[in-house]
């Protein structure tokens, strides 16, 4: 049964997708079946792997006209699915409102293909909407991105309250996967400075993995391409493979202590 991480900041601009992109397929290239679920209108998930305007996508699963095994799709790279988005999503949020459960309809669907992958990642929009919150309800943690700059915690305590709320009343199961610090220049007091304060608020949950600015990272999603394909060598794709490396020791260590 595959675990579900949902990469959520309501702050946009913070790394999500970059995180969603690379992360998901350096698991893939640890030969673990993952599927990554774009769940933003924006799409960039999608756009990052070189899918554009997929039509039938999650917005079509969402609203009860596709099934969801019948909208995944294969990635160029092995064992790495894509539940692709499109433009059509903006108006999802709106029609959810008017449906039975609408926080679960997203749990409700993952049901099918849950046995299906070793790891599920949600890449959610910059938002604390409905897609959001069916994201959070449909998933075992969350792994939450922090950007190294001004403002970096503000709107944290949001998310944090959006999480203990599904906690309470919708997912018990849910909890932090992570913290990850992103965009770190190590050159600037004001990265270790928040880096420090982030550390201080989360303790362990901060991953040891930090992601440097990097502008191979930058440029990779225009090729359409994971770090990993795009610039094997550069300081991007050693972050992230020490992430992915961070992430699945963490979990195999949970697994042995159950």
């Amino acid at each position: 049964m595959a675990k579900i991480i949902s990469i959520a900041n309501q702050k946009g601009g913070v790394g999500k997708t970059t995180t969603a992109i690379n992360l998901s397929s350096l698991i893939a290239a640890a030969e673990k079946k993952i599927l990554l679920i774009d769940i933003d209108p924006q799409a960039n998930s999608s756009s990052g792997l070189n899918i554009f305007n997929q039509n039938p996508s999650v917005y079509e699963v969402l609203i009860g006209n596709e099934k969801i095994e019948d909208v995944i799709i294969d990635s160029y790279m092995p064992y790495l699915d894509i539940l692709p988005s499109n433009i059509n999503l903006v108006g999802a949020e709106i029609e959810l409102v008017e449906m039975e459960d609408r926080e679960k309809i997203l749990d409700k669907v993952l049901q099918t293909i849950v046995n299906n992958y070793d790891y599920i990642i949600i890449d959610c929009p910059p938002s604390l909407g409905l897609l959001t919150l069916n994201s959070l309800t449909a998933s075992d943690s969350v792994l939450i991105p922090v950007q190294c700059e001004y403002f970096a915690l503000e709107g944290l305590g949001q998310l944090l309250n959006t999480i203990n709320i599904v906690r309470q009343h919708l997912n018990p199961r849910l909890t932090i996967e992570g913290v990850l610090l992103t965009m770190f220049d190590t050159r600037l007091n004001l990265s270790h400075q928040v880096a420090d304060e982030v550390r201080k608020y989360f303790g362990e949950k901060v991953y040891n993995t930090v992601i440097n600015r990097n502008v191979r990272i930058s440029e990779s999603p225009s090729y359409g391409k994971p770090i990993i394909l795009y610039d094997a060598i550069s300081t991007g794709a050693k972050n992230y493979m020490a992430l992915a490396n961070e992430l699945l020791e963490r979990n195999s260590k949970e697994v042995e202590s159950t």
